[in-house]
């Protein structure tokens, strides 16, 4: 039930924070504090709502100040021992002032963009539970509960997780404030309510079967111990899985014969190729043979070398130098010759069938070249298959199931120079076209290329100390400047600012728990004990015993 009136007015059951009593659209909302309350009730990033005459503004704090009507007040203190004289100075002479940024208003139409302000004296009052709940949704199929406003724990602030999914979405914060932690959350919502498959490069090994804590403590349940068969896990490296006590449903091995010349591209910067290098690999697979060059190529001794060099008028300076380079891509055991499986079709048919798939990379969790060839050749493969998935349902009327790719570290995959050579910065850029999106985490916004910066619909960050890392994130972004206030107080552990495509204003919110019992249960996930007790209900009901 909405906690508004017809009129778009809510009851004043509170006691006002203060009048407002001076602004703009621009540059936000000056609010006095009434004499009794004291300025340290407010912290920046509360919600406050401001009775307007035919509206209800819903603002966030984004700065607290104390203003004096005497400057020689700030000079020259009085003297307060005198309790009475301490009492008439506060709130006459001296007062707090909240600076508001309006967020949206709510009117007979409902939740609209702000585009205008509230008149002189308009009482403020702290949001309530109620109307932080009637804005954020709710609890239903179409909204993931993500955490709760400062100093509201009973509040739940929630995200439209079909808008989430819709357009791709960034987790940022500098390390140790939580970015795995809130990761692990989106993706579990995603699941729980269905909301499409998951292809998640796990470079840490912190998504699959199980993690760590925030803190690293201890170990907390992955998302194949929550979800059981809608969630299959991958390795590329056996031997790890096996030492953590996970039997993977796939081992990715990856043949030299099916390594493309633009899997070699996306590598370009990884290892430090030339302009001409790369582009040699193109006239080695048309020389060499699409399944047979790159093998053929690794194996060419010296006279071999200059032969190639000739018949094909590349010069040997170059082809030698590219074959150092790609001599480190033998050093991955999990690439030979000749692979067992299709790991491609193998993932592939896992996605189609709408089960999520983790891909752990266990001893390579540090290996920028794996991490890279791995992710972009996968991806490139999965992509273009369920482009012509997509492109074949406008015929037939039914679209695959949507796609969300994790990547972490994302600034290797989407950096100025990397971003148009992967298929990262192309998801990122054409958004939704092929049902496929990024979920992409990574502790230097500043790293990553501004035009995919932009494209990322739903901003999900941490706390950032660089003023790098807060400029590029809020590049183009209205009210940067008060989110910038919000963005630079948050703690410094579960804590963030949420804005963007999934929520209907900005918000900071103290993120859910993630690791507890009660938090598995929340995400439907039951304990083996509890298993066993229903189990042994339902055999007294069925048998009577």
């Amino acid at each position: 039930m909405s906690p508004f009136h017809q009129d778009g007015h809510a009851p004043e059951t509170a006691e006002p924070l203060g009048l407002v009593v001076r602004g703009s659209l621009r540059e936000g909302l000056d609010v006095k504090l009434e004499p009794d309350r004291s300025i340290e009730e407010v912290k920046v990033g509360q919600y406050v709502t401001v009775e307007g005459e035919h509206t209800r503004f819903f603002c966030m704090v984004n700065d607290v100040k104390l203003e004096a009507t005497d400057p020689a007040l700030t000079t020259s203190p009085p003297d307060l021992s005198d309790p009475l004289t301490a009492q008439v100075l506060r709130g006459t002479a001296t007062y707090g002032v909240l600076h508001l940024a309006p967020t949206l208003t709510w009117g007979p139409a409902g939740p609209q963009p702000v585009r205008t302000v509230p008149a002189h004296f308009a009482r403020a009052y702290a949001a309530t539970q109620e109307e932080i709940e009637a804005i954020f949704g709710p609890e239903d199929a179409q909204h993931l509960w993500i955490g709760s406003p400062l100093d509201m724990e009973q509040a739940f602030i929630r995200l439209n997780i079909g808008r989430l999914v819709e357009r791709s979405v960034g987790v940022f914060g500098k390390s140790g404030t939580g970015k795995t932690f809130i990761t692990r959350i989106l993706m579990a919502g995603i699941l729980q309510k269905r909301a499409g498959v998951q292809l998640i490069f796990d470079m840490h090994n912190e998504y699959g079967w199980e993690g760590t804590s925030e803190g690293r403590s201890r170990r907390v349940k992955g998302l194949k111990q929550l979800f059981g068969s809608q969630v299959a896990v991958f390795t590329l490296d056996e031997e790890s899985a096996r030492a953590r006590g996970l039997s993977a449903d796939g081992v990715v091995e990856i043949g030299y014969d099916e390594v493309e010349p633009e899997d070699i591209a996306g590598l370009q910067e990884t290892l430090n190729l030339t302009e001409n290098a790369a582009q040699a690999v193109y006239v080695l697979e048309r020389h060499l043979g699409r399944r047979a060059w790159l093998s053929a190529f690794l194996t060419l001794d010296a006279e071999g070398m200059k032969g190639l060099a000739a018949q094909t008028n590349l010069h040997d300076g170059t082809l030698q130098a590219l074959q150092r380079r790609l001599e480190y891509l033998s050093r991955l055991r999990f690439l030979a010759p000749k692979a067992r499986e299709n790991s491609v079709r193998m993932i592939l048919d896992y996605l189609e069938r709408g089960k999520s798939v983790v891909l752990e990379f266990g001893r390579y969790r540090d290996n920028a070249l794996a991490q890279v060839l791995v992710a972009n050749m996968l991806s490139r493969r999965i992509y273009d298959a369920w482009a012509h998935r997509t492109e074949a349902a406008k015929e037939q009327g039914q679209e695959p199931p949507h796609l969300t790719i994790t990547i972490e570290e994302a600034h290797k995959f989407l950096n100025p120079r990397m971003a148009g050579q992967t298929v990262f910065g192309t998801i990122a850029r054409e958004m939704r076209k092929y049902n496929v999106t990024l979920l992409v985490v990574d502790q230097r916004p500043s790293g990553i290329d501004p035009e995919v910066l932009s494209q990322i619909g739903t901003k999900v960050s941490c706390l950032l100390e660089d003023d790098k890392d807060v400029s590029a994130l809020l590049s183009g972004v209205s009210g940067a400047s008060e989110l910038r206030s919000v963005l630079s107080r948050l703690e410094s552990v579960q804590q963030a600012l949420i804005f963007g495509h999934a929520v209907p204003m900005p918000v900071v919110v103290r993120t859910r728990d993630y690791g507890t019992p009660e938090s598995y249960q929340a995400f439907g996930f039951r304990e083996a004990a509890e298993l066993e007790r229903q189990a042994e209900q339902d055999r007294k009901e069925l048998f009577g015993r």
